[in-house]
């Protein structure tokens, strides 16, 4: 695992958590940079957020959800995915279905909250316009593209995951590379294999405290490969790196400061409310 490009491409994944959601302004042509990287935005990505039992209009709602970048220096193509406030309520909800892969028959069941998402991703707000799959091959990059990463954190692990299966299958970028971090289980076991064999560069990281990514439960949904797992206790000598509490275990920030303890290089800074010291 190289931790330093897993730190990069989970900094423009908090460069999407930093537009507001309700901010549907489309990004395009923003600058913006990533482990020591420039990137320009080609569009904002937009979709319906995680409706709940709790607050169920959430999924009327049409909020920003990442990002479609460029690299200046490469032409590498970076979609980056936040996830949702809504996310301790669907836990809360624990309730976990299946429907079948919108978007490929041989690819088994996916859960149906992030699959309702995954669905309406977009690139523009206007009513009745083409998926992000469907624009992905349209879009106007500003030099030659060499590559394609997707990556996402928490809902947007799971929607990164759906994301990569389909874009794998349907458009002229057949080998994404894909990190997720804190991504629940997407699928079903069917799904996990078929992703396997379309999808070869995937790089799925864990906090082992997290909640998260221990749900929905096997045997009926399965993880894909590959797994990558991140400690929030440091056994020699014995000390606590991160506080033992739900929101903590799940940010991003606990898990960019985890991963550059094991970059060893600048060691990023810890939210001062989940330092355990």
């Amino acid at each position: 695992m190289d931790w330093v490009k897993a730190i990069e491409y989970a900094e423009l994944v908090a460069q999407a958590y930093r537009i507001p959601p309700g901010n549907l302004t489309n990004s395009a042509g923003i600058r913006l940079t990533a482990g020591g990287r420039g990137y320009t935005v080609i569009t904002t990505i937009y979709a319906s957020d995680l409706a709940t039992d709790l607050n169920p209009q959430r999924g009327l709602d049409l909020v920003s959800m990442g990002l479609v970048c460029q690299a200046d220096e490469t032409g590498e193509v970076a979609i980056a995915l936040r996830g949702t406030e809504g996310m301790p309520e669907w836990i809360h909800d624990a309730e976990y279905f299946l429907v079948p892969c919108p978007f490929l028959a041989e690819a088994g069941w996916t859960e149906d909250g992030f699959t309702d998402i995954y669905v309406t991703l977009r690139t523009t707000v206007a009513q009745g316009s083409p998926t992000l799959v469907e624009a992905l091959d349209r879009l106007d990059f500003p030099r030659p593209t060499t590559s394609l990463t997707i990556c996402g954190h928490s809902l947007g692990g799971a929607l990164a995951t759906l994301l990569a299966l389909d874009v794998a299958a349907h458009t002229r970028f057949a080998d994404p590379t894909v990190y997720t971090y804190a991504s629940p289980r997407t699928g079903n076991p069917t799904f996990a294999s078929t992703y396997k064999r379309l999808v070869k560069n995937t790089y799925r990281i864990a906090n082992r405290i997290d909640l998260v990514p221990n749900l929905p439960v096997p045997p009926v949904f399965e993880h894909v490969e590959a797994n990558y797992e991140l400690s929030s206790v440091q056994f020699l000598p014995p000390r606590l790196l991160v506080k033992l509490e739900l929101v903590c275990g799940h940010s991003l920030n606990s898990y960019l400061y985890l991963m550059s303890l094991l970059a060893g290089g600048q060691v990023q800074p810890l939210e001062a409310s989940c330092s355990p010291w």
